[in-house]
């Protein structure tokens, strides 16, 4: 097989652990490659979650969840600042309905505070919806926690992944994993349709298939099960109907079924949680819809479900160690940065610093920074964010950020053409999506759809049938017997 090069680490995944693990490894004199199977990155469990930003009250004290989770929400405000990602600190409540669930509620801050969550406090009836006047009139407690927040988790891993590439990563999309190549208990590369990549470590962020590529180098010490949550997005017409995420008491199996505003200016509800079989069934189901509507309705009555635009499932990870699995191996240069589930999205950059850490102390600390290291990432230009004056400069030097493709969102033909060329380029109309919104509105890309095939048919050359929803296989169109093309 011919080799294609001959690098450092190879980083398995392309989610928020994988991007994270680059972004932190992009600051060294490392050759790095990350390796992710989809057409783009955080087509799984990274982009299809609630973006909360947990403050860790909830992890079992001691655990890997509860260390990465404080640390990583103590490290995301200045992270998002410096990458341009939106943020916002807005603080969540756990609420509760009787003197059981006040004990509860006390026993999960004396949790929190022993993992280190500082500001937690117990609201009283009154103060609670004082702070939100549409929670159910039941609730008569709740527990604070201010440094909780909500984050765009797509673009948190495009903007993580956006900077490694600056700083020299090389982002491999469609790229499966074919094999690794092992030789004397020690890692010497790894087997992809393209060729063989020669590498000293392998990182296994793989998310959901975590076990299938440790099995891949003979290590089956942990499971990972697919555990399917349904969400609902609400219209930006009731925005401002909740201020805080909002959470019932957690159970053992989940968080329970939340209802959170977003950075966007939507309302999210969800997720339920259904153990499946099959890693890649992220179907809606009637009851699982009608699950998530009644626990958000047991949270916020006044909550109109006519508002509904947008029905997702996202696929979480489950391991069978009930932890995180982090760690070097018994084989050496391998080592598992698996089961991430909940509060993996808050935790990754902690996380990513400790791989980091790893792999130094395998090399004795030898480990040089770069000196010419690059902070962030280029810069983007939202019209929708822009004031006036500044979008009508802009469109005098780029008439196509006058021209508005998605009405919904307000997003232009010059934002959509700007993303195909960034340091991780688009090409394909969910990529599109993930970037700049086009199409997660009201009407959901009845309107934008067609024009952003042609489009994305124009900017990259390739004929209207090429255009994909999400890579290979996900072709939009179809030619006509006259040879014009059709809807698939």
């Amino acid at each position: 097989m011919t080799c294609i090069n001959d690098v450092d680490i190879v980083i398995i995944g392309g989610g928020i652990i994988g991007c994270s693990i680059a972004y932190e490894f992009s600051r060294y004199k490392l050759i790095i490659e990350l390796l992710e199977q989809e057409s783009d990155l955080c087509y799984g469990a990274s982009g299809a979650n609630t973006g909360l930003i947990h403050a860790g009250f909830d992890p079992p004290p001691g655990s890997l969840k509860a260390k990465f989770n404080s640390e990583g929400n103590r490290l995301i405000p200045q992270l998002a600042h410096e990458l341009e990602v939106p943020f916002k600190q807005i603080g969540a409540l756990v609420v509760g309905y009787n003197d059981s669930d006040i004990s509860k509620l006390e026993k999960l801050k004396c949790r929190g505070l022993e993992n280190g969550v500082s500001g937690l406090k117990i609201l009283q009836q009154e103060e609670i919806h004082n702070l939100e006047p549409a929670l159910n009139k039941d609730i008569n407690g709740a527990l604070f926690a201010p440094s909780a927040g909500i984050i765009s988790p797509y673009e948190f891993t495009i903007a993580l992944a956006e900077n490694a590439a600056i700083n020299g990563v090389k982002i491999r999309l469609s790229t499966r994993v074919m094999d690794i190549i092992v030789k004397h208990n020690s890692i010497k590369g790894i087997k992809t349709p393209n060729g063989r990549l020669n590498c000293r470590y392998v990182i296994n962020a793989a998310g959901l298939f975590a076990d299938k590529i440790a099995s891949l180098a003979g290590l089956d010490t942990f499971t990972i099960t697919p555990s399917r949550g349904e969400y609902l997005i609400l219209d930006k017409r009731v925005k401002g109907l909740v201020n805080h995420t909002l959470f019932p008491l957690p159970r053992k199996v989940s968080k329970g079924i939340v209802v959170t505003p977003t950075v966007d200016g939507n309302i999210m509800l969800g997720p339920n949680a259904e153990e499946i079989e099959n890693k890649s069934d992220n179907i809606t189901t009637a009851r699982g819809q009608a699950n998530v509507i009644n626990g958000s309705l047991k949270l916020v009555p006044r909550l109109n479900v006519n508002e509904v635009i947008c029905r997702f499932a996202g696929i979480r990870t489950i391991p069978n160690t009930n932890d995180f699995i982090i760690g070097p191996t018994e084989l050496e240069g391998f080592i598992n940065v698996a089961g991430i589930s909940s509060p993996g999205l808050t935790s990754a950059p902690a996380i990513a610093k400790h791989v980091v850490q790893i792999i130094a102390d395998e090399e004795n600390k030898k480990l040089l920074k770069k000196e010419e290291y690059i902070k962030g990432r280029p810069q983007r230009f939202i019209p929708r964010l822009a004031t006036p004056q500044k979008h009508h400069e802009n469109i005098q030097q780029n008439s196509a950020f006058g021209h508005v493709l998605c009405r919904c969102e307000h997003v232009t033909s010059g934002e959509v053409i700007s993303e195909l060329h960034r340091p991780v380029p688009v090409t394909t109309l969910k990529g599109v999506k993930l970037r700049t919104r086009a199409g997660m509105g009201r009407c959901q890309g009845a309107f934008c759809s067609q024009r952003l095939i042609f489009l994305l048919s124009h900017e990259l050359n390739i004929p209207v049938e090429k255009v994909t929803l999400s890579g290979e296989g996900s072709e939009i169109l179809i030619k006509s017997n006259k040879g014009t093309a059709g809807k698939k």
